[in-house]
């Protein structure tokens, strides 16, 4: 499965945030931290993954909200 990312976080807790609430209405969800590995942490930006051309289905979700 291809991913793209379709939305940034501005740390980890947002992060998981999109990635539950995409999950739930049954789109899987991936996050990743921006940056080198060196400065990973809690509050460093996140990005949010979704399968690449799944990103309508996201867009809908979001309108819902």
């Amino acid at each position: 499965m291809s991913w793209s990312a379709y939305k940034n976080a501005p740390n980890l807790l947002i992060a998981e945030m999109w990635k539950e609430l995409f999950e739930a209405e049954g789109l899987p969800a991936r996050i990743l931290p921006e940056g080198e590995i060196r400065t990973w942490s809690e509050t460093c930006p996140f990005v949010v993954y979704i399968p690449r051309g799944r990103e309508h289905v996201a867009d809908e979700i979001l309108r819902k909200v």
